[in-house]
């Protein structure tokens, strides 16, 4: 990747560089604590979202004592009732890995049953969700779960970290060093010095800090076909329906041409990758971008400018009506 040929320039000056700095861990941003205070055990059934954990003999009968996790049908055990899930049957080569007696195909439907009676708290209490859930609609749930960690959305590496927004804006910003602006407007230059040459894939990532959220602006070169393409699109940090009472616009032109892209940001919860690979975004084709960046077409310069806004309806018309402040 050129990690030298391609600048973003803002409009005060400021230049907006690639970075490659890859983070290969996982954390979690400090958790808040739901419901005020952590119960040992309960002796119910059901485990209310103030537990730590499901009552203890229970929640150790339904873990796989392989992959530590919770059990679910098929649950399987060997002639002298140790237990083990479908999965890890398979990994332990059929012989119980408490007794390293050949399992067979004995299912345990007195645990299966036990499990089916039980409702749980979503595992992400911790983060804020109050939901209970029978045993075996928990994972559907967990995930989807609103309150679940995001990525990170750096483009540029294989970073496995995770967190809630205000943790990954820190991370973005130290870490990735991923240049940080406040407003609803941007006005940008992307030059690079040999515009025939793109390995897939040279990238930008700005971060907005408007209307209370944070949004990632991408802008981006890739091989399509024979040639290659520029690509920039805004996603939202946050869920994607609170993204979609957002709208932003992008411009770029030169010689007295422009193309212009409207849309809704999409979420953080899509990947860089499927976005990108969507189109959803302002696509610039090689031999149009040269000619908007004028000269000898031997250096691209483009300068998108764009601005994010707030849908707000009105509840006499039902119409949107665009809210332009940023505050």
């Amino acid at each position: 990747m050129e990690t030298d040929s391609m600048e973003c320039v803002s409009s005060t000056g400021n230049e907006i560089h690639q970075n490659g700095n890859g983070h290969q861990s996982y954390q979690f941003s400090s958790t808040k604590t739901h419901g005020g205070a952590a119960a040992a055990a309960v002796v119910t059934n059901i485990v209310g979202p103030t537990a730590t954990a499901p009552a203890t003999s229970v929640y150790e009968l339904l873990e796989c004592p392989v992959c530590t996790y919770s059990m679910y049908p098929p649950i399987h055990q060997c002639h002298n009732g140790h237990t083990l899930c479908s999965t890890c049957k398979v990994r332990v080569h059929n012989r119980c890995p408490t007794c390293r007696q050949e399992l067979g195909d004995i299912r345990c439907l007195a645990l299966e049953k036990v499990a089916e009676s039980l409702e749980l708290p979503c595992k992400y209490y911790n983060l804020g969700c109050p939901e209970i859930f029978p045993y075996y609609s928990k994972l559907k749930h967990e995930s989807l779960c609103n309150f679940r960690p995001y990525s990170c959305p750096y483009a540029g590496s294989e970073c496995g970290i995770v967190g809630d927004i205000p943790f990954l804006v820190a991370h973005l910003r130290d870490d990735h060093k991923v240049d940080m602006h406040a407003g609803s407007t941007f006005n940008h230059r992307y030059v690079k010095s040999n515009p025939r040459e793109v390995e897939n894939a040279t990238w930008m990532l700005t971060v907005f800090h408007c209307f209370g959220q944070y949004f990632c602006l991408h802008f981006e070169a890739f091989q399509l076909g024979m040639g290659p393409v520029y690509m920039a699109f805004l996603r939202f940090m946050g869920d994607e329906e609170d993204a979609r009472s957002y709208s932003y616009s992008l411009e770029v032109g030169g010689s007295g041409r422009k193309l212009t892209w409207e849309g809704t940001p999409r979420s953080i919860r899509d990947s860089h990758r499927k976005v990108r690979d969507s189109n959803d975004g302002l696509i610039i084709q090689r031999n149009m971008a040269l000619f908007f960046s004028g000269g000898d077409r031997k250096e691209l310069k483009l300068r998108v400018t764009g601005k994010i806004w707030k849908e707000q309806h009105s509840p006499d018309s039902g119409l949107s009506i665009p809210n332009l402040s940023s505050s």
